[in-house]
């Protein structure tokens, strides 16, 4: 058994691009997990798309071997978590597998948005705070200005703050020896039953699903029955061990321990994050608290560019699913698309990553459709719906009212722009609950927004009016009664389900003349005439026509009497009157690609 009082479980949470992988990397090095050959820029990241965008997708645990100035040997358990608002849930439940967290703030940027939500989520679960600001072998770093910044939020003394650079490995030893000395060991109660923390999973080919687990109280070794307190589903444990950069099956995983589990689990669906693993013949009482079900916020459909491909697309989104349990998928048909998904996110992130690992990973091309948010309705008979899909909105007649989700955004920029910010927050239907000062150049505003109106380009917008300084985070408020309006598209009297939205009352003509002229640009001439109209609420607001393709019909008329041209003329128009009853029009992909991008 390993002495509880050598175990020390920490994170590190920062924001993005703060040197959160890098630091990760000069503590391998230190304490001599990996060696100089086996090392690299960001080692815990391992997935193509994570080096590439410099964000954490994936949690990855890593343990590490250290012998201390008095010669004692720790065992560190570094939880690497994703530092994004999307995968907050899963951040706080790695959180609630650690005593302690490295507060990791960039000296130059300062404290961002999503370094305040992670310093509440680490405060929430009681955990101990090491302030560490890195880069400060930056031109630009001002690390006084930092630790205002942090004694704003939550009162630090200037000594407590430990000054590192990642990149050089200056003063990486001290925030070893800084774990060491002010992170808690784990406790137990001794003879307790066994109660173990899922706070991740991963699902291998050939081994099943890998529960990432923290060992509360118990012990757990290979041939013990195992029960997942939230699904009530009984495995047998096959195979435990630790994350050292590989996976290293050990005998057992004792209290204070962060390991595997290996138990023939063959669908993540029987997994949950945060769930309670306990002995099935002896299960605890209780389990242990921070359990919930994951709904997504998010959902777009998602269809292949060629028929052909639905195959490959559902074989790629049922193993993609195996990795990723907080990502939800159903079959759905579009009369415009064909056969596809519709799927649900945490995020807007979430959603990119998923469409990008869809493509790199399986070579699936596809067509997003327009991002939409669940939205609460209760119609006139008392029935009560929740629908995320434009399509399935009822008549606006049946309906009493919609409610659509809202956050709560911190936004964090200079204080040279707090005009642009406000504008930009009226434009997006936001309002300004609070705003607080971290210093004499920033300040931290805080917004009420409704979700569906930051879904494409805010972020983008809000870059541009604050120069790429502003910072945005957010967190779910609950629902609130919204006057939306179902916006449809019609090609010659004819729906096309795939480009319906739900858009506010007070953006929805706009939007609709916006989109009846990107339509004209974007949809080819025919042969006969087509009308492209937008309604909303089934109230034609825009219209545009493509006139039809010409031909020549009477240039092998060379004189004669004008009656002659008159007859193939007239001829020619009932053709296209007939052929406008009759014809379909062909909407091509690159117009719904074009649309759906420009939205």
């Amino acid at each position: 058994m390993i002495n509880l009082d050598h175990i020390r479980n920490f994170c590190i949470i920062a924001h993005i691009d703060h040197g959160k992988s890098t630091l990760a990397d000069r503590l391998l090095e230190l304490t001599k997990t990996i060696t100089l050959r086996e090392s690299r820029d960001q080692v815990l990241d391992v997935m193509d798309l994570e080096r590439e965008r410099g964000i954490t997708i994936k949690a990855h645990p890593v343990r590490m071997n250290y012998q201390s100035k008095d010669g004692k040997v720790y065992i560190l358990n570094l939880m690497d978590t994703p530092g994004h608002v999307d995968f907050s849930y899963e951040v706080s439940r790695s959180l609630s597998a650690c005593e302690g967290a490295i507060l990791l703030v960039d000296a130059a940027q300062g404290v961002e948005a999503q370094t305040v939500s992670n310093i509440h989520l680490a405060l929430e679960q009681g955990l101990e705070i090491i302030p560490v600001i890195n880069k400060i072998d930056l031109p630009s770093a001002d690390v006084d200005r930092v630790i205002r910044q942090l004694d704003a939020i939550i009162g630090v003394f200037p000594e407590e703050v430990i000054r590192v650079s990642a990149k050089t490995g200056e003063g990486v030893s001290n925030v070893i020896d800084a774990v060491i000395e002010k992170i808690p060991p784990p406790q137990s109660q001794g003879e307790g039953k066994i109660q173990a923390l899922i706070f991740d999973s991963l699902f291998d080919t050939y081994k099943g699903v890998i529960v990432y687990t923290r060992v509360i109280e118990g012990t757990i070794r290979a041939g013990l029955k195992i029960l997942m307190m939230a699904t009530n589903q009984i495995f047998e444990v096959i195979e435990v061990g630790h994350f050292k950069l590989k996976l290293t099956p050990t005998e057992s995983l004792g209290p204070g321990e962060v390991g595997y589990v290996v138990a023939n689990i063959k669908s993540a669906q029987d997994i949950r994050v945060g769930d309670t693993i306990t002995d099935a013949k002896h299960p605890a009482l209780v389990p242990l608290p921070g359990f919930k079900h994951i709904s997504p916020m998010v959902f777009c459909g998602l269809y292949p560019i060629s028929v052909e491909d639905y195959g490959l697309l559902k074989n790629a989104i049922q193993k993609l699913s195996l990795n990723d349990s907080s990502f939800t998928f159903e079959s759905e048909d579009s009369v415009a698309l064909g056969y596809g998904f519709r799927c649900g996110f945490l995020g807007l992130l979430h959603m990119e990553v998923i469409q990008q690992r869809l493509e790199r990973e399986f070579g699936v091309d596809l067509i997003a459709t327009s991002p939409s948010v669940i939205y609460k309705i209760r119609k006139t008979n008392g029935e009560e719906l929740s629908l995320d899909n434009p399509v399935k909105f009822p008549s606006f007649q049946e309906i009493e009212y919609v409610e659509e989700p809202v956050i709560e955004a911190t936004i964090i920029a200079p204080v040279d722009f707090i005009g642009a910010v406000m504008q930009l927050g009226v434009d997006y239907r936001g309002v300004c609950s609070k705003t607080e000062s971290l210093d004499q150049t920033r300040v931290m505003m805080t917004f009420e927004f409704p979700l569906g109106e930051i879904l494409t380009e805010f972020f983008d917008r809000l870059k541009s009016v604050t120069r790429g300084y502003g910072s945005l985070d957010y967190e779910h408020k609950g629902y609130q009664i919204s006057d939306v309006a179902r916006l449809d598209v019609l090609i010659n009297g004819e729906v096309i389900d795939a480009f319906s939205l739900i858009v506010h009352q007070t953006k929805g003509e706009a939007k609709c003349r916006q989109l009846a002229k990107k339509l004209k640009d974007v949809i080819p001439k025919q042969l006969f005439q087509v009308a492209i109209q937008t309604a909303l609420n089934n109230r034609v607001v825009a219209r545009e026509t493509i006139g039809a393709l010409k031909k020549d019909v009477t240039a092998k008329c060379y004189g004669g009497d004008i009656t002659r041209k008159r007859k193939l003329w007239e001829k020619q128009k009932e053709g296209k009157k007939k052929m406008k009853a009759f014809g379909k029009i062909q909407i091509p992909q690159k117009a719904f690609l074009d649309v759906l991008k420009a939205d």
